[in-house]
């Protein structure tokens, strides 16, 4: 009896295994790494691509999704696209934000924030690169996350590359299929095909080029200081480093001649 209600168990825990196994084989996203230039304790932000990001995100992303933690003002500052500063308040004059005072929408000035999303359903991208977590390691450990990275950025381009071209209908709406979105249908058609913006500097516009661009501009909104914050970390990794020397001299040299009389003793 002992034995087959033992195996009977063993059964049970092996279907139940399965079970959870292929539920999420099924919902389980795919994020394909991309070898950004502002990853590691060295990296920085790419000027040039940032400008081109905030280019995609204006043309193509901001009918939809805001950045209402993103200071206009904040795109002149160096470390960032770092346009100057008439150009800045130009294009701040392309949107509208809702003043208290008057209340009623005004014209954007370089003071202002930009405006929220413009569509209920539609995410705010302002901390989006942070929120998403695109690389897993093994439960406890943290162990991709620290060697990758946590994956905001390229998960912002999976999802932009991954969809198969496949649709459903469900509840009324229309879901498309994408490899990169956890469960495999999204409810936000493709926002980017390949070829959707010219960009100034003659850089490629194709779909992949596009989608890293402005997952870069999105990294750099969500960490505006990244910059600064890598070189603080190293300064005091740099000033620990050669107080940790300068400690261990000196107490070589204070103990030193305490050590040799005790040997001689």
């Amino acid at each position: 009896m002992s034995v087959m209600l033992k195996n009977l168990t063993l059964a049970g825990a092996a279907i139940l295994a399965l079970g959870t196994g292929a539920a999420f084989a099924a919902g389980e996203a795919h994020t394909h790494d991309v070898a950004f230039s502002f990853e590691g304790p060295f990296g920085k932000f790419d000027q040039m691509q940032l400008q081109r990001g905030l280019q995609v995100y204006t043309e193509v992303c901001s009918s939809c999704h805001g950045l209402k933690f993103v200071p206009i003002r904040t795109l002149a500052d160096e470390g960032g696209p770092h346009l100057p500063e008439e150009q800045v308040r130009l294009y701040a004059k392309n949107f509208e934000v809702w003043d208290t005072q008057l209340r009623d929408f005004r014209t954007a000035e370089i003071t202002d924030h930009y405006p929220p999303s413009q569509l209920p359903n539609a995410p705010d991208l302002s901390l989006m690169a942070k929120a998403r977590a695109g690389f897993h390691g093994p439960y406890g450990t943290g162990l991709s996350q620290l060697f990758n990275g946590i994956g905001g950025p390229e998960h912002i381009v999976s999802v932009l590359t991954g969809y198969t071209g496949e649709t459903k209908e469900q509840a009324g709406a229309t879901f498309y299929e994408n490899h990169a979105f956890a469960g495999g249908w999204i409810a936000m058609p493709p926002p980017l095909a390949g070829e959707d913006v010219d960009f100034r500097d003659g850089s490629p516009n194709d779909l992949e080029s596009e989608a890293q661009d402005v997952a870069a501009f999105l990294m750099w909104a969500a960490e505006p200081k990244m910059m600064a914050r890598k070189e603080a970390g190293l300064t005091a990794v740099l000033f620990l480093t050669v107080l940790t020397v300068l400690l261990y001299l000196t107490n070589k040299r204070l103990w030193m001649p305490i050590k040799k009389k005790a040997k001689q003793a």
